[in-house]
């Protein structure tokens, strides 16, 4: 009978502990919400530096050299950037924007012209029942991009920063 008790026990205790680990874990809406309206709360939700870092050509248009991606050099997203949708340009282009893993952990958005490699790419996480961007591929730093603008570049990008802080503390 102690046995019996005993397994009746475990098992609740299990239950219990499933259900508030489900209880417990962010609503993806709602934290995308708060992500794209706050610089503040964006910024704390980002697990710097980022995995995959920024990667440039050297002068010799061959060499790759590396940049971890930092804090310093995220541009911050608003609600239309991480808008899905389907935009026909005039020029016959067809801009596309879309999450293309939705799992319930894991959520991977992209945006850009159909038939291209993307220009946007965003991997957000379940960590600990909360939302973080864990990896990102942005247009601002391609291989097109030399070297030596690597620093302009970062500096328009926090200059476009702070007009995002002014509206969305």
């Amino acid at each position: 009978m102690k046995a019996i008790n005993f397994v009746v026990c475990l098992c609740m205790a299990f239950m219990l502990s499933t259900f508030n680990s489900l209880a417990a874990r962010e609503d993806f809406k709602s934290f995308l919400h708060k992500f794209t309206s706050s610089a503040s709360f964006q910024y704390s939700r980002i697990k710097f530096p980022l995995k995959s870092p920024i990667v440039l050509l050297q002068d010799d248009g061959e060499t790759e050299q590396t940049f971890p991606f930092t804090r310093d050099k995220w541009a911050l997203l608003d609600s239309e950037t991480l808008k899905e949708g389907r935009i026909t340009e005039e020029e016959g282009g067809v801009y596309i924007s879309r999450f293309t893993r939705d799992e319930p952990a894991y959520k991977e958005f992209e945006a850009g012209y159909d038939e291209s490699e993307p220009s946007l790419r965003v991997v957000f996480e379940l960590i600990d029942g909360n939302w973080y961007v864990t990896d990102c591929y942005n247009d601002w730093y391609n291989l097109d991009l030399p070297i030596g603008e690597l620093e302009e570049t970062v500096h328009t990008m926090q200059e476009e920063n702070k007009s995002f802080e002014e509206l969305h503390p």
